[in-house]
């Protein structure tokens, strides 16, 4: 058990670590040897490279290993960086908290959230519009399939429902706390702890799978900050940067929306079985009615003193 163990952290630390570290140092050694004037020289480089494993310190086994162990020392502490950087993008772009943010960002904040919702309203009068005439008895009034499916696409994206946070992303965890709140009236929130407790084995490993995921894409967002300072000394970094910036966000995006979807399904599958686990009488499917019990009984009370 021990050596599998052991063997899984290995891989774990190779993988998440040292090779995106590893691989960062390699871009950057590069930046510094070829500069602007050489960016895409890979003959100079080559050159460079082979004057450097000339030197009498690198040529002896000694020499190969403190080389290897601080590559080794310098992917790994780059990994651990990003993985730093990857916690703070990945509280920015969900932004939860937003309104607890310094007074200058809060506002700014604020004004971006306003903006959002009008350009959402605009999107979904359109909508709603277009889909009322797709409605009508009337044939020649109604739009055709692919105005009324560009509408929609539209509308979600700018966000899957009303703007309530500065980012898509975090919109879209939030808009599953929306719909189980008008569907049946369930704080997520305040019920989400208790469901997860409920869960069976695989629902809990699909959910941690996504949320694994989405702190990946998060830290695949840091890299492309890190590789972004680069472009001072070597320009190909910059474009480097936005490709790695591009994916990461398509990233964010696809796998925010699966734990977001992830989240909905467990709490409207599981929040009967909680009442069962809780002792609250009810028969029947998810209902409003239990909702409210529910978010009640599970809402932590003031106590004075």
């Amino acid at each position: 058990m021990w050596s599998e163990l052991a063997k899984k952290l290995a891989e774990r630390w190779l993988t998440l670590l040292v090779l995106p570290g590893v691989l960062y140092l390699a871009v950057a050694a590069s930046a510094r040897v070829l500069r602007h004037d050489h960016a895409l020289d890979v003959s100079y480089l080559s050159r460079q490279i082979t004057s450097y494993a000339k030197d009498p310190a690198i040529g002896t086994a000694g020499g190969q290993v403190v080389l290897l162990l601080a590559v080794l020392l310098g992917a790994a502490a780059l990994g651990l960086a990003a993985q730093a950087f990857g916690t703070a993008v990945e509280r920015l772009v969900l932004a939860a908290d937003w309104h607890t943010w310094p007074h200058p960002f809060r506002y700014l904040t604020g004004r971006w959230v306003a903006s959002r919702q009008r350009r959402w309203d605009r999107a979904d009068t359109h909508y709603r519009s277009q889909y009322a005439a797709a409605r009508s008895p009337d044939p020649s009034r109604r739009p055709s399939p692919i105005a009324l499916s560009l509408a929609e696409h539209r509308r979600a994206k700018v966000a899957v429902g009303r703007p309530e946070r500065p980012t898509w992303t975090g919109d879209r965890v939030h808009a599953a706390a929306i719909r189980l709140d008008r569907d049946h009236h369930l704080d997520l929130a305040t019920v989400w702890p208790y469901v997860w407790l409920t869960l069976p084995d695989t629902g809990r490993a699909d959910i941690t799978q996504a949320r694994t995921a989405l702190s990946r894409a998060a830290t695949l967002a840091a890299w492309a900050l890190l590789y972004a300072p680069l472009a001072c000394w070597w320009w190909p970094a910059a474009p480097l940067a936005g490709a790695i910036g591009l994916i990461a966000r398509h990233r964010i995006r696809t796998t925010t929306s699966g734990y977001a979807d992830l989240l909905e399904a467990a709490t409207r599958l599981h929040a009967v079985a909680l009442s069962q686990t809780l002792g609250i009488e009810h028969t029947g499917p998810l209902s409003d009615r239990l909702g409210d019990t529910l978010t009640v009984h599970l809402t932590p009370r003031d106590t004075d003193g």
